[in-house]
């Protein structure tokens, strides 16, 4: 079965090419041969989930399996999920117009915790029940991976399979080992049994969990034998050797990110004590220049992209940064280059200056914190002398606007620390006073595996008296002040350290109405106030609690190689204001296995 889009539907919704599939570089095979068929479901707007790097690896890492074929589907937006329940049209792939529930599997990937009622809604487009134990036999099989993964207790009850870590890891043996038990007439059940035994592979189904009078965690058992004790993070060690596109997906319409990307690294020598990915995704591990360099002439000729990206954590720690760059803009003259994720501490007049290409208009600085005290108590390793020293070679070299990134409500945050953050932008104002600077605050939300996952969260009203204080100290003709929800960053508090008393309320938000909660303009957060009081939970157990270190996690059960005991003593650290060096500098024993990042230079 295949979905009929009409003219007269798709000239009815505002950006009709989101639906209509067949950009450049997809795959198109022919489903007389295909036995394993994947829908890869990016929970929210065709724009946002195209301009994905894990998207675009993940489709053709699949698709090189002669019989596996795996499609797209987006989030419809309001108007053509309008259209599809008033006709009756069932969420479908873009590359075939397939049904979802006619798919072997369905892939979620888990970006942000404020797209879970995307999930739930594109469950409910497709007609396929939320809860994994009212899905039949012949229903898709759900499984999820991404960064919030890490804590994956929130989406037990509805997701079948978690995936942990690297997803060219070990994705190809789930799919053999699915391929071999279909070809025996095996049961879907038995199916997830057999997986059981490849590292990185959750399956909640097989354990229980049992909760304390207090509502803390009493334990987390397993309820099937050949279940692990502890499901350990997957990476791929080699990956200057493994599967690289040689082409990306260019996409109708402009994305987020409308650009080739090049991922530089994975994992990050930084230990940002607030930063998940800093913790889950250790080892750092890197690929060669050359291997770029060639990789970046393919995909710049397969898309006709006219600027490069290069993707990591931490761009500027890549070792041979400078000889990369030089190269390409060699070989790529009439290129533009985007450098995101850069230290302060890592621009040098030799990047600055070979980057003749990269666009002027603004370039981002993360100082996090406005205070020397907290920007060691997070261990955000970077001086107040550098962060001048940045935004002077940044002025410099032609740039005439300056973001600079912070948190509010991090852990011991006073009201100097708020009003530092104003005197500081003000500061680097003064370097050059016709310049524009922007002062962006975030609102800090505790995430598990990192040393403050411990640690509670600011109320929203507390979050917002703290903005409204830093607008008052931040106004000037030249400085401009941009700040996050506090109310929905509250609700991502909830959800990120939730367990699995926290799906109902997804679920249940999502019959209210909840979508699109990471879009301000379409976030609700009364629905989410009835909805916790609908299934019986209350929001301040979870995001406002200081939680105790010997307490079990909703997350204790995941192994991603950084060891509780590290995380424990960067937590102490943070209390006295101890700086850990990164891993380059010094190795602090956080626990990872086979991590030869320290000495490098």
């Amino acid at each position: 079965m295949t979905i009929s889009l009409s003219d007269e539907l798709l000239l009815s919704v505002e950006k009709p090419s989101r639906y209509l599939g067949g950009e450049l570089n997809t795959v198109i095979k022919d489903l007389n041969t295909v036995k394993t068929r994947f829908l890869f479901c990016y929970p929210d707007v065709y724009e946002v989930g195209m301009s994905n790097i894990g998207l675009n690896i993940l489709y053709y890492f699949l698709n090189r399996r002669e019989q596996t074929y795996c499609e797209r589907a987006f989030a419809p937006w309001l108007d053509m999920e309008d259209c599809m329940r008033q006709q009756g049209i069932p969420l479908f792939s873009l590359e075939t117009k397939t049904p979802g529930a006619d798919f072997h599997f369905i892939g979620f990937t888990l970006q942000y915790e404020m797209c879970y009622t995307n999930i739930i809604n594109m469950l409910d487009l497709a007609g396929i029940a939320p809860l994994s134990k009212e899905r039949k036999e012949n229903d898709p099989i759900l499984i999820a991976g991404g960064p919030c993964v890490y804590n994956p207790e929130p989406l037990a009850d509805i997701i079948d399979i978690f995936y942990i870590g690297d997803g060219e890891a070990v994705l190809d043996s789930l799919l053999d080992v699915y391929e071999e038990n279909k070809r025996n007439q095996g049961t879907k059940n038995q199916f997830l049994e057999k997986i059981l035994h490849i590292d990185g592979i959750y399956v909640p189904r097989f354990y229980d969990v049992t909760y304390n009078i207090d509502g803390t965690l009493a334990g987390f058992a397993k309820n099937n034998a050949n279940a692990k004790n502890k499901i350990s993070k997957v990476i791929v060690r080699d990956i200057d050797n493994m599967f690289v596109p040689k082409t990306q997906m260019v996409p109708l319409i402009e994305t987020a990110h409308y650009r080739a990307t090049l991922e530089l690294f994975r994992g990050c020598i930084r230990g940002c004590r607030f930063c998940q990915a800093g913790y889950t995704h250790r080892p750092v591990r890197e690929k060669s220049p050359d291997n770029l360099l060639a990789q970046g002439e393919q995909i710049l000729t397969n898309t006709g992209h006219e600027e490069i990206s290069l993707s990591s954590l931490s761009t500027g720690d890549y070792i041979p940064l400078p000889y990369l760059i030089e190269n390409l803009l060699k070989n790529f003259p009439t290129t533009n280059l985007s450098l995101p994720s850069l230290r302060i501490d890592n621009i040098t007049a030799e990047i600055i200056s070979n980057t003749q290409n990269i666009r002027r208009s603004s370039i981002t600085f993360a100082p996090e914190a406005g205070s020397q005290r907290l920007r060691d108590i997070i261990n955000k390793d970077i001086t107040e002398e550098e962060i001048f020293n940045g935004a002077r070679l940044a002025f410099e070299n032609g740039h005439s606007k300056l973001k600079l990134y912070f948190m509010i409500g991090l852990p011991s945050e006073e009201q100097e620390d708020i009003s530092a953050i104003a005197k500081l932008a003000k500061d680097v104002l003064a370097i050059k006073p016709k310049a524009l600077i922007v002062v962006s605050s975030s609102c800090f939300v505790p995430k598990a595996f990192t040393p403050f996952q411990w640690e509670a969260q600011n109320t929203h009203q507390q979050l917002m008296d703290k903005q409204e204080y830093l607008k008052q100290n931040v106004a000037k003709k030249k400085i401009n002040h941009k700040y996050h929800d506090a109310k929905m960053a509250v609700i991502e508090g909830v959800i990120s350290r939730g367990d699995r008393r926290v799906g109902a309320a997804i679920i249940a938000a999502q019959k209210l109405g909840a979508k699109f909660d990471g879009w301000t303009d379409y976030f609700d957060y009364e629905i989410w106030q009835k909805a916790f009081a609908e299934v019986g939970i209350d929001p301040g157990f979870y995001a406002h609690r200081t939680r105790l270190t010997n307490e079990i996690l909703p997350w204790d059960h995941i192994d991603i190689g950084v060891t509780k005991d590290f995380l424990i003593k960067e937590l102490e650290k943070s209390k006295k204001g101890i700086v850990t060096k990164n891993c380059r500098e010094n190795c602090a024993f956080c626990g990872v296995k086979d991590c030869d990042v320290y000495g490098k230079v």
